[in-house]
């Protein structure tokens, strides 16, 4: 899963992949491998595959295994995929990380065990060492995923910290969900460790301090923008960076305060033409119609201004 102690990913954005079902709920490989597809050609340097957008939780282990099997034998390199494997469960997710290791894949991103709340720190640590220790895989990269607002349990910043002190080859980097700046400038001092925002919203803080990028659920409709706001910076800094920031800062105001995942499949449903891509699975509900249509109309705008 790595090489040395070269970056995770190149700088950019990564999108946190969505997982497409059939009409009957069932995964369906085929758009999800073409999803991939258009994903990397609009300019993502990466694809999360099976995180929070990715309806993780809802698809059942032998589901996320063989869909992960048939991105990489349709071409899609593993090299460039960071799999989410966390499960409450110790075993489960020594299960997924391991087979996403076998498969190539970059690296796991690992949810720390949740429904349990108020974890003491010494049983998350063992969690994480527990999994190192039993995928006993030098090429294992883990990304640690900090969304407590959703899973009820984070990774505190001196967690963290311990992780890297004791498993510097192995623990790189972290995706900081938690909407927290505060939180994620302090990741940021975590010395060799790899942070990302979980939303475009503080991007150009994000690299100013040093940061490759972020991983943001508004990749799936709109990567273009946030990968520019990346491209842009690398020439010229904060300023060069400004006008594309406002335009993908404004797509993602026109996102908020809808449900995400339904929302983005719907869009991807309209612009595709197909229907079956609005599919999700409970406890979720299909997007309105007529709300997708007024937000695709909205997205447009907001990226011609």
């Amino acid at each position: 899963m790595g090489e040395g102690s070269g970056p995770l990913l190149p700088n950019g954005v990564v999108a946190p992949i969505l997982t497409p079902f059939e009409a009957d709920g069932s995964v369906s490989h085929g758009r999800m491998v073409d999803h991939a597809r258009r994903m990397l050609d609009a300019g993502c340097v990466g694809l999360a595959v099976f995180g929070t957008t990715g309806e993780a939780l809802s698809v059942a282990t032998r589901e996320r295994t063989a869909a992960l099997e048939a991105l990489v034998d349709a071409g899609i390199d593993p090299g460039l995929l960071v799999v989410g494997t966390g499960l409450p469960n110790l075993p489960g997710t020594v299960h997924l990380t391991r087979h996403a290791v076998d498969l190539g894949c970059r690296a796991c991103m690992v949810l720390p065990p949740f429904y349990f709340k108020d974890p003491a720190e010494e049983g998350l640590l063992r969690h994480y060492a527990g999994l190192i220790d039993a995928v006993d895989d030098d090429r294992l990269r883990i990304m640690l995923y900090h969304i407590p607002q959703v899973a009820g349990v984070g990774i505190p910043v001196s967690l963290a910290a311990r992780l890297r002190v004791e498993f510097p080859d192995t623990v790189v980097a972290v995706k900081d969900s938690s909407g927290d700046w505060a939180n994620t400038e302090a990741l940021f001092a975590v010395d060799g460790l790899t942070v990302y925002p979980g939303a475009e919203l503080p991007l150009l803080d994000a690299l100013d301090l040093g940061g490759p990028g972020c991983i943001t659920a508004t990749a799936n409709v709109s990567a273009g923008p946030v990968a520019e706001v990346i491209r842009r910076y690398g020439e010229g800094g904060r300023e060069a960076a400004g006008p594309s920031m406002e335009a993908a800062r404004a797509i993602r105001l026109v996102l908020q305060g809808h449900p995400p995942i339904p929302t983005m499949k719907g869009l991807v449903a309209r612009r595709l033409g197909d229907p079956t891509w609005a599919t999700v699975r409970p406890p979720f509900l299909p997007a309105d119609e007529a709300v997708v249509n007024a937000l695709d109309a909205a997205i447009a705008e907001a990226a011609a201004a």
